[in-house]
């Protein structure tokens, strides 16, 4: 069980990539933290960390001993969840990471409710385009929009969102509305600078369409907000423009041509999760299904 103890102050200090923090985040003093992680390097014959005056580093032996003292850290503490009342009522700080656009517009009001429902979880949210590594990152789950790529990550899926295009009354009536796909090659298209093409579908008819336009940006806010100032056509979930469809800032356009659903998934390390992981993963699959 000491070892098991250590093992876990350890995981803190990584992670942390700090004495000082980890003493906060484990309530053990930073002197006693140090102590008992002299101990263990001792007890294994190799040095964990690189310790300086400003940060701490991992080692090659500390990272491969981060990476393994982590799951069995984690096992040991999912264990005691499943057993105590921490189930019904999860503790402990959530670290994911979230696209950045979809958070702030769509999941925000879903995390203050999960927060209000469980107070006893804090959370650290990374929002960054990044893709994080789950491995050797201390995040507990990742959102991530669009098909995946192939990985040894646990992907659950959340929704698909229905995608179709948007243009705002302005731009209409300047340049007046698509009315068929193909139409589109003479409109200014919003979107990421990758995008040279958008697939479209009717009721099985499917076509690819050449778009371009003035503005490329790799934002999906930004793109947003610059279709409600009358600069383009979009091609974007509803749920993220619903606010703006409702205030009559953006419209609809082309029928009953669609784009291609845009799946949501978490994605975990392990499927042995923690409560709070686990309530938070379970919490959005209600809420983003109820709305689809």
């Amino acid at each position: 069980m000491e070892l098991l103890n250590d093992m876990a102050l350890f995981v803190e200090v990584a992670q942390a990539r700090s004495f000082v923090r980890a003493a906060e985040a484990s309530g053990v003093p930073s002197s006693t933290l140090s102590r008992r992680i002299s101990a263990l390097e001792k007890a294994i014959g190799l040095r964990l960390l690189h310790r300086t005056t400003r940060k701490v580093e991992l080692t090659e032996a500390g990272q491969l001993y981060y990476e393994r003292c982590r799951r069995i850290v984690d096992e040991a503490r999912l264990a005691h969840e499943q057993l105590g009342e921490m189930q019904a009522q999860p503790t402990g700080v959530l670290r994911a990471s979230l696209p950045v656009d979809f958070a702030t517009i769509y999941l925000a009001p879903l995390i203050a409710e999960f927060a209000g429902r469980y107070p006893g979880i804090t959370f650290d949210f990374d929002l960054t385009p990044r893709r994080v590594d789950l491995v050797a990152e201390p995040f507990d789950v990742a959102i991530r929009m669009g098909e995946l790529s192939n990985s040894n990550l646990v992907a659950r899926l959340l929704a698909k969102l229905s995608v179709r295009a948007f243009a705002s009354p302005g731009y209409l009536g300047r340049s007046g509305e698509p009315t068929h796909p193909s139409e589109l090659e003479r409109h200014e298209c919003l979107g990421f600078s990758r995008s040279g093409k958008w697939a479209l579908e009717r009721e099985g008819e499917a076509l690819e369409v050449d778009v371009g336009g003035r503005f490329q940006v790799n934002s999906v806010g930004m793109f947003r907000r610059l279709a409600t100032l009358d600069l383009g056509v979009v091609l974007l979930p509803e749920e993220i423009v619903a606010d703006d469809v409702a205030a009559g800032r953006l419209q609809p356009i082309l029928g009953n041509w669609r784009g291609r659903d845009t799946p949501v998934y978490a994605l975990t390390e392990t499927r042995l999760l923690p409560a709070k992981t686990q309530r938070f993963i379970e919490f959005l699959q209600e809420r983003l299904g109820r709305r689809n």
